[in-house]
């Protein structure tokens, strides 16, 4: 019953992710100051944040995806399985939409934009990851791809003079808080 819950907490802390994180009018205007931020300020802070998104992807596909697929915990039979696809395909969408929004950051530097070039159609092949990972279909070659547009992304920040390390997000980060 725990194992339900947690797996239903899970989706529900998702979906209130994404919802926060969207890109409406009405969150981006409710800035206010973004119009009078000077350009190298905007810069740092779409750097600043380019970082944190891509951090928090790399953290949650590795602490979910890669780690326990690694480990057998996908396999028929193993111990938790149902729970561990559940955290997966949850993982996916959420390392999924940060790499998206770490992929708009980087379209305000000029330095990360040109870098990050390369790997945009890798993240657009993540798109469709997270299902495989939930119905437990994903493959050696599926969890290699995801690895590989990580350690891209991880390569494109370095190129830009940036330090992107794998961040486990909290609960009130999948929650959008």
């Amino acid at each position: 019953m725990r194992r339900i819950s947690v797996a239903l907490l899970l989706c529900c802390a998702l979906l209130a992710g994404g919802t926060a994180c969207s890109n409406s009018p009405d969150r981006e205007a409710g800035a206010g100051s973004a119009n009078s931020t000077s350009t190298p300020e905007r810069e740092k802070y779409n750097r600043a944040k380019f970082v944190a998104n891509a951090g928090l992807a790399a953290g949650a596909a590795y602490q979910w995806l890669l780690k326990p697929y690694r480990a057998g915990n996908f396999q028929k039979g193993a111990k938790g399985r149902t729970f561990t696809l559940i955290k997966a395909g949850v993982a996916g969408a959420f390392a999924y939409n940060r790499l998206k929004a770490a992929q708009k950051n980087a379209k305000g530097d000029p330095v990360l934009t040109k870098a990050l070039a390369p790997v945009t159609g890798g993240i657009e092949s993540l798109k469709g990851m997270s299902s495989k990972f939930r119905k437990g279909s994903a493959t050696e070659a599926d969890v290699k791809q995801y690895e590989d547009v990580l350690n891209n992304i991880k390569g494109a920040g370095k190129e830009a003079g940036l330090n992107v390390v794998n961040r486990v997000p909290t609960t009130s980060q999948l929650n959008g808080g």
